[in-house]
């Protein structure tokens, strides 16, 4: 006879003692009620065998299962830590197609994560946003007003370029002069002409002359932005204004992460919602300067700028607790909504709105 593994003694392999295991308790489908001589040396042998092939086996599955529960219970009771150990952002780090209209809902919740120097939008909707320009968008052009399509087309692209230079330009962000912005205003448009002397002044800004209505602007001494990236979400639209006029609306959410000027290593996100109505007049009903716009209105909400007097710069609040209105919450990523002329997160009587996230 052969030397088949079991039939000398010598050895039992796994796949048949894992057999003997199952056709013992289930049974083998047409095996005799009287086990074979086969199945009687097996059971003789697991009889005097003090250690079992498949003990080690099953032990590992029972520990695998048993680390599966673990982890599965980890998931359900701390989601947030979890994602962070393994460097996720959120449940979905899928761009946001451009908005083209107003959305309906505010983002959904993101894990509680702190931003990082590398990370700078850990943890925020914004991590899925457009870099810089690219978050505006700007809608197809039509002949509206006294433009034809074409004319329409270099308007909107002015009013881009003056969001840009107003909010994202690296030196005004710093604090300089926003000279490119202000190329792009109406000479003639005297008020806010009175403004941007008065707001770019050395004088102290009042609610009324503070240059944070329009440039968004962070003293080099006190802060510093994490990397070279803002995040931004929102989009221009048109219409037929006075005189044929295209009045230009601008609504755009700007995400800047920031950190102390002399280090230490904490970053905060200062967020800017803003509001700017242009109107580009026909030059033969009002006094203006070819390729410029005259401002109609800009409002702004604002989180982690400031909650004090205003300083013509954002105060982002590193090391502090700033002293909010706790019967005024606000979501700054919430763009569901108008932005709040009233003042949103503006100073009002020393306090700032209550954000629900930043």
């Amino acid at each position: 006879m052969g030397k088949a593994g079991g039939q000398d003694g010598s050895s039992v392999s796994d796949e048949e003692w894992e057999r003997f295991l199952r056709e013992s308790v289930e049974g083998a489908a047409g095996a005799p009620v009287e086990p074979s001589a086969r199945a009687r040396s097996l059971a003789r042998q697991a009889r005097q065998s003090p250690r079992r092939p498949g003990g080690r086996r099953r032990v590992g599955r029972y520990v695998t299962g048993l680390l599966a529960v673990v982890a599965l219970l980890g998931v359900a009771l701390f989601p947030q830590r979890i994602v962070g150990w393994f460097g996720g952002g959120g449940p979905d780090a899928t761009p946001l197609a451009a908005e083209s209209e107003r959305p309906r809902t505010a983002p959904g919740a993101e894990p509680d994560l702190r931003p990082t120097l590398t990370e700078p939008f850990r943890g925020s909707p914004a991590a899925r946003w457009a870099d810089g320009a690219a978050g505006i968008t700007v809608p197809a052009a039509r002949a509206t007003g006294w433009m034809d399509k074409a004319q329409v087309a270099r308007a909107l692209a002015r009013s881009k370029e003056f969001l840009v230079a107003a909010g994202l330009d690296t030196r005004v962000l710093r604090g300089e002069r926003p000279a490119k912005a202000i190329a792009v205003l109406n000479p003639r448009q005297e008020d806010v002409q009175r403004y941007l002397r008065a707001a770019l002044s050395a004088k102290t800004p009042t609610p009324e002359t503070d240059p944070l209505l329009l440039f968004s602007r962070f003293r080099p001494d006190q802060a510093r932005l994490v990397g070279d990236v803002v995040k931004t979400r929102g989009r221009l639209s048109y219409r037929e204004g006075k005189r044929g006029a295209v009045e230009v609306t601008a609504d755009v959410t700007f995400v800047y992460p920031v950190t102390p000027a002399k280090g230490g290593g904490e970053v905060l996100r200062t967020i800017v919602r803003r509001e700017v109505v242009m109107s580009w007049d026909d030059p033969s009903k009002v006094v203006t300067e070819p390729g410029t716009m005259s401002l109609l209105s800009y409002a702004l909400d604002m989180t982690n700028g400031g909650c004090s007097a205003p300083t013509g710069y954002f105060v982002p609040p590193f090391g502090t607790t700033q002293h909010t209105d706790r019967a005024h919450r606000l979501d700054p990523y919430d763009r569901s909504e108008p932005v709040d002329k009233s003042g949103g997160v503006r100073p009002t009587a020393g306090n700032c709105a209550t954000a629900t996230r930043s």
